[in-house]
């Protein structure tokens, strides 16, 4: 990173921490987070399934697949089950993982486990701090994020489905 300086944090907080390194460049600072999971709710006819929830650091609503972060010793899959459940109401007999992302590597240490659903039961339901929830074509999801409604982890698993 261009120096050899010793970390020391610049803020503690619920969710996140800010680590700060002096380097010959100047200070480099590294968000530290937990990590979090993300799941892929396809129906019958190939439409997503998508919550709308307001974003802080958007400052408005944005349409996402569900996610959430991980729990201390939380195991990814069991994360997704609870986020999937928590968010929607719904529950899904198989399913399989399709990757990690790293939505910010250049300021932070969150890794994104994404999963695919299948065999939901149940039907959609907005619950927690979720406005609204349903599904869209692959064509609406894009629409949406050209007109900047949607965020980057469901942009990301477009490219794994």
């Amino acid at each position: 990173m261009g120096g050899s300086g010793t970390w020391r944090y610049g803020f503690c907080g619920r969710l996140i921490s800010v680590r700060v390194r002096d380097t010959r460049r100047g200070p480099r600072e590294v968000v530290e987070h937990p990590g979090a999971v993300a799941v892929v709710v396809r129906d019958r006819v190939g439409r997503l399934l998508l919550v709308r929830q307001h974003r802080e650091g958007a400052g408005k609503p944005l349409w996402e697949i569900p996610a959430g972060t991980l729990e201390p010793g939380e195991r990814p899959l069991a994360a997704a089950r609870r986020e999937l459940l928590e968010e929607t109401g719904l529950s899904a007999r198989q399913w399989r993982f399709l990757g990690l992302i790293y939505p910010t590597p250049g300021y932070s240490t969150e890794r994104i486990f994404l999963f695919l659903a299948q065999g939901v039961e149940g039907t959609p339901v907005a619950r927690a701090e979720v406005a609204d929830v349903r599904f869209f074509s692959l064509e609406e999801v894009r629409r949406l994020a050209r007109a900047g409604q949607g965020d980057g982890k469901t942009l990301a698993v477009l490219a794994l489905l």
